[in-house]
């Protein structure tokens, strides 16, 4: 690196600021078009970490999904606080992530935490059982939550269980499937029946490093909109 180089390099801190207020601005228009501004909600991201997303890890695109989905909690959330799980055969709780905590966060609390299970295979209704019993039961409160999913294909049927019992519950769980894998268990939702509410939504992305975030938060918050108006109807919510 030459000195004119060393002088006038923009800072990596300081990009990576910028790129969150900037997905944070983009979120917000999104918010608005959805006419959710004023919306308070929890929110939370599940990350598969099985040996088939091993690529994204590396690549970075998994903290970039941890960005975007974060710039969404800021605008839902008072705390701006973003719940964070990951999981292959096992699972772990990590802490949330926030505006002062985001850079690295992937690196430091997945790749290079001992703790967490890795590149395994995929186990989907272990980690939405303690997904359910940290909203409901450790730490429940009035407001809704909106909970991410990202799966890379081969999602288990046994999640029908979890998605029924949580009808009930303030918790809407927004399934994005990344990838060219099967996600034939995730297509079904929509039609899945003995449910208060319908709770649950599911879209497939090729390749989410390539779409906006103007375009992945529309489609994101397509029908959280709609699931609001029909548990406030059932008395989920208040």
């Amino acid at each position: 690196m030459g000195l004119f180089d060393k002088i006038f390099k923009k800072p990596e801190k300081t990009a990576d600021l910028s790129g969150i207020s900037l997905k944070k601005k983009t979120a917000t228009i999104v918010l608005e078009k959805k006419k959710l501004t004023g919306v308070s909600a929890r929110v939370g991201v599940v990350l598969d970490i099985s040996g088939s997303m091993r690529k994204l890890y590396n690549e970075g695109v998994v903290q970039d999904v941890v960005e975007r989905v974060l710039a969404v909690a800021s605008q839902f959330d008072d705390d701006g606080e973003l719940d964070v799980w990951v999981y292959d055969n096992e699972f772990s709780r990590l802490p949330a992530a926030t505006e002062a905590t985001f850079m690295g966060y992937v690196e430091k609390n997945i790749l290079s935490n001992s703790g967490v299970h890795k590149f395994g295979r995929n186990d989907e209704p272990k980690v939405m059982e303690d997904v359910i019993r940290k909203y409901t039961k450790q730490d429940p409160s009035g407001e809704p939550v909106f909970l991410v999913f990202i799966n890379d294909g081969g999602c288990k049927p046994g999640i029908k269980k979890f998605i029924v019992e949580s009808s009930s519950q303030p918790i809407f769980w927004q399934f994005v499937g990344i990838g060219d894998s099967n996600f034939d268990v995730l297509r079904k939702l929509d039609t899945m029946e003995g449910r208060v509410v319908d709770n649950a939504n599911f879209f497939h992305l090729d390749d989410i490093s390539q779409v906006t975030d103007e375009e992945l938060y529309d489609q994101l918050l397509n029908e959280f909109p709609m699931w609001l108006k029909e548990a406030k109807e059932k008395g989920i919510l208040k």
